[in-house]
């Protein structure tokens, strides 16, 4: 069985209804599309699909699928994580409830 890949993963959250690509700004996600922001506390995770580099364990990704502040799913939001983490998206990624359990915990690991 073939693993997905990042663009894969991220088609298959937008048929979910996960449509909004998400960027850290300045401590919040911002809707790429929109320019709409949303503190990380206020967002709930509903998957994360993590990407290992198959050579090079700085290419680790963590694939985020949120949904809003009304429960229905927001976006995706990628963040690098590990040594290759920008300070940005770490301070978000410590701010999504239960990330970090989540993110070191979850068993959909992809390369």
């Amino acid at each position: 069985m073939a693993l997905e890949s990042l663009a894969q993963a991220i088609a298959r959250l937008e048929r979910r209804g996960f449509r909004h690509s998400l960027r850290a700004r300045c401590g919040e996600l911002r809707a790429v599309d929109s320019g709409e922001s949303f503190a990380p506390e206020e967002l709930e995770i509903d998957e994360i699909v993590r990407f290992e580099g198959e050579t090079d364990p700085a290419e680790e990704v963590a694939l985020f699928a949120l949904r809003g502040p009304d429960g229905a799913p927001l976006g995706t939001y990628s963040s690098m994580y590990g040594p290759a983490t920008l300070a940005e998206d770490a301070f978000v990624v410590r701010r999504l409830r239960g990330a970090r359990s989540r993110l070191f915990a979850t068993a959909r690991s992809r390369r």
